[in-house]
């Protein structure tokens, strides 16, 4: 699996023209399932972006996690994090996995964070979705298991 965490204050996500999620601050979470990844893999994502301190404490450093600040996460399947440009201009996309299991271990990764205690909103499974993220820093992380 691979990540793409952001720090972000007011983020909406939309499909079609309506709205489907909200979060007022915490991250946005972009995550493309590889293919061959395992439950495995998402316990270790769940668990690694529950952890992350990228918030700021009392003394402006980054030391707290997205719990510890009461953030939302906004998580969102994005099987483009797999796309390799290595030849050519047009991106190949055969590291990501078919979409029924990467659908899967998206879900699965998105309930695990939940069991952590941290409020999480969805994008819309292979949906054209139309994200207004207010980043926050910016403080961007690149995480793969």
């Amino acid at each position: 699996m691979r990540a793409v965490i952001q720090r972000v204050r007011k983020t909406t996500l939309s499909v079609d023209g309506i709205q489907i999620s909200e979060i007022p601050f915490g991250l946005v979470v972009y995550l493309g399932v590889k293919v061959g990844d395992t439950e495995k893999n998402a316990q270790a994502m769940a668990k690694k972006i529950a952890a992350l301190r990228i918030f700021e404490d009392g003394n402006g450093k980054m030391n707290l996690s997205v719990k510890e600040v009461y953030g939302e996460i906004l998580l969102v399947s994005q099987f483009t994090l797999l796309g390799d440009c290595s030849h050519g201009n047009r991106p190949s996309f055969v590291e990501a996995e078919r979409p029924e299991r990467a659908n899967s271990l998206y879900e699965y990764t998105a309930t695990l964070l939940r069991e952590c205690g941290i409020a999480v909103k969805q994008g819309v499974f292979g949906a054209d979705m139309k994200i207004q993220q207010f980043n926050d820093g910016p403080v961007t992380i690149i995480y793969e298991t």
